[in-house]
């Protein structure tokens, strides 16, 4: 179809609307119009010249772009929602793009331009060809971790967490902002409250990562990255004997409250200590279930 039909559909479409002088009104008849035409809005505005837009004019199109703005906040709002309870798989792949955008009931062109602000903020990444990721794109050494994953085994994971994290756990507790802390905070909760151990371990990671980020040192978050890239590569070979989610005396609970309360307190010696203890334990409840 020409330029010349989508025009002269509009002018004639809406002077028939002329009598409504309400701009709101007016944006309803102008996206009413578009969707009939199956067109995105740019794609209207760039075949519609000024004389053929009689009743669109620069306040409606400054609000027609609220109105968008609003919708994008309104996405990225679900997407959030959905990151905070989805079950992933292991390797914090998102479901594709076009289910992921079913599922929340949204346009693909928004939901990218969603998952972009996302990425933008370092909550999730994107490999070509592979999918859209939660976190921070890891270090891309896929040979190497390939390589240490069939060296090691788990319980050689742990002794190396056990080596490394107090000393980023004392690094955030001299670094973390505000911000930061409430977000471990909030990362130890939904750990809490989770009602799947998937959602738990989820949480526990994005906790552990965040500790991470709040020291203010990006090698050691590269490498505290490498590390649980190698961690979940592992096979653990571990069967939950317990309920379908964490009992409420769970000792990961408390043992993240001394860390964060640490961190908190800016007690760089104790974040370490509480980090050290809370993956001892972790590691002795691993020997008791071999």
């Amino acid at each position: 179809m020409s330029t010349n039909f989508f025009a002269e559909a509009f002018t004639g479409w809406s002077e028939k609307q002329a009598k409504f002088k309400n701009p709101h009104i007016k944006i309803l008849i102008f996206q009413r119009f578009r969707c009939l035409l199956h067109l995105s809005e740019q794609e209207l505005f760039c075949v519609l010249t000024p004389q053929h837009m009689p009743a669109i004019h620069q306040p409606i199109r400054i609000l027609v772009s609220q109105m968008d703005q609003n919708l994008e906040m309104d996405v990225l709002a679900k997407l959030k929602g959905f990151l905070a309870t989805a079950e992933l798989p292991d390797d914090g792949r998102l479901p594709p793009e076009r289910e992921l955008a079913q599922s929340l009931d949204v346009g693909r062109a928004v939901l990218r331009k969603a998952l972009a602000t996302l990425q933008a903020e370092g909550t999730v990444w994107r490999h070509v060809g592979k999918g859209t990721f939660v976190g921070d794109r890891p270090i891309d050494t896929v040979a190497d971790i390939n390589a240490m994953v069939q060296r090691t085994n788990p319980l050689e994971v742990m002794g190396a967490r056990i080596a490394f994290e107090p000393e980023v756990a004392r690094c955030a507790a001299l670094n973390a902002t505000g911000a930061q802390i409430a977000e471990i905070r909030n990362c130890m909760i939904k750990a809490q409250q989770a009602p799947t151990w998937r959602q738990y371990e989820q949480w526990d990671n994005r906790l552990h990562r965040t500790i991470g980020e709040a020291s203010q040192n990006s090698l050691l978050l590269g490498l505290l990255d490498t590390l649980n890239a190698v961690r979940r590569a592992v096979t653990w070979g571990r069967l939950r004997q317990t309920p379908v989610r964490p009992p409420a005396d769970h000792h990961s609970f408390a043992e993240h409250e001394q860390i964060v309360e640490a961190i908190a307190d800016r007690d760089g010696a104790a974040a370490a200590d509480a980090m050290r203890r809370h993956l001892r334990s972790v590691e002795s409840h691993m020997r008791d279930m071999r």
